[in-house]
């Protein structure tokens, strides 16, 4: 692993907040998937950089799921934590939240996501991250979780490149 000390959870925890406007719609009158994913980035980007100190990049993006639309006027938090880290690698959740313009409603989730960051230095390559240290019972779950969907990631990719190997399929 590495020497660096260990951060809690809520050390780089962050919620992100946006109105949505006529710009952020699609054809439907509701707002594009696009933008929702852009704020889930947007958020999983600073709560990486947070934990890991200095720039980190996007490495892949698991199981975006949209529960509800959004629509214009509605009020958008996005909140990100880190779930898990590796040694150069993280995995940060995401849950997107709505509150409807119109309604005395409390926000309601509308999406989620698991994004997978990597730390890198001055010149791209990667670097250490310090290890996360769940603050709760929830935080243990959800960095158990990350270890599934890592193991699930690390398979499939494994099970595709042993099959275009067999196929004949030259190296991406």
């Amino acid at each position: 692993m590495n020497d660096l000390p260990g951060k809690p959870t809520a050390a780089s925890r962050t919620t992100l907040s946006h109105i949505m406007t006529q710009a952020d719609v699609n054809l439907l009158g509701t707002v594009h998937g696009g933008v929702i994913m852009k704020l889930v980035d947007d958020a999983a980007g600073a709560v990486a950089g947070r934990h890991s100190g200095g720039p980190a990049v996007t490495a892949s993006m698991d199981e975006m799921v949209f529960l509800v639309p959004v629509r214009v006027g509605d009020l958008v938090h996005v909140h990100a934590q880190v779930n898990w880290t590796g040694r150069t690698s993280m995995e940060i959740g995401v849950r997107v939240m709505a509150e409807r313009w119109n309604e005395s409603t409390p926000a309601g989730q509308v999406g989620s996501a698991y994004l997978v960051f990597a730390a890198v230095d001055e010149n791209g390559r990667p670097r250490a991250v310090p290890p996360v240290i769940p603050d709760n019972d929830r935080d243990r779950r959800r960095f158990e979780e990350a270890q599934i969907r890592r193991t699930h990631r690390l398979a499939r990719r494994r099970e595709i490149k042993e099959l275009r190997e067999r196929n004949g399929v030259p190296p991406a």
